[in-house]
């Protein structure tokens, strides 16, 4: 598992319970998701 796939996957973790905590866990499982990515590509660079 590469750094990359592990930051995406640990903010879809945090994502998903900030989500559960406001019960709405597959849209905090889609902006950890969106996070994860935006986090990804400014480390990239």
């Amino acid at each position: 598992m590469k750094r990359e796939d592990v930051i995406i996957y640990g903010c879809v973790i945090i994502g998903a319970g900030v989500g559960l905590i406001i019960d709405q866990a597959f849209a905090g499982v889609l902006i950890g998701l969106g996070t994860g990515y935006l986090l990804n590509t400014f480390i990239k660079k």
